[in-house]
């Protein structure tokens, strides 16, 4: 019952299992349900620090392209924000940290791409011909309130 009810009815699953752990009682089903449930709750947190790095060096590339447009932009609420919403996700999953910094290259090359997109500039102004390599200290600098690239060429000195 609780497995089909898993698939109908998601939300009443996660009560019904969740009274089932507090008094000790279990079904395999659930048990497998909690499992991979478990497993897609850390997937889901690397994606969104994924994501909000990604939207946070894109932002961070448009200030630094683009000075003349910074007032009156919603840049720096942005930029606030992920940066926020970063240190939180990590605060909680410090392991996170490491995925982060492994696939900042990926992260590094879509927000390049989505700058480009969003201001209309060649992706290449916005990359280099090096592959960004983070390290824990460049992460760091990113996630600063206190730090905004003046121009480019800032940001490209923080990723060698």
């Amino acid at each position: 019952m609780e497995s089909s009810l898993y698939d109908s009815d998601f939300f009443e699953w996660t009560q019904n299992v969740g009274e089932g752990l507090r008094q000790g009682r279990m079904s395999e089903a659930d048990l497998e349900h909690v499992a991979e449930e478990i497993a897609d709750m850390g997937k889901r947190d690397r994606r969104e620090v994924y994501s909000r790095m990604t939207v946070l060096l894109m932002h961070l590339m448009k200030w630094a392209a683009q000075p003349e447009r910074r007032e009156g932009s919603t840049w720096d609420a942005t930029i606030t924000e992920q940066r926020e919403q970063i240190g939180y996700i990590l605060d909680d999953s410090p392991s996170l940290r490491v995925h982060l910094i492994r696939r900042m290259p990926t992260i590094y090359s879509r927000a390049a791409s989505k700058a480009s997109g969003e201001t209309g500039l060649p992706v290449s102004m916005f990359t280099r011909p090096d592959a960004f390599q983070a390290t824990g200290p460049q992460i760091d600098q990113l996630l600063s309130f206190d730090w905004y690239p003046e121009k480019l060429d800032d940001l490209f000195l923080l990723t060698r």
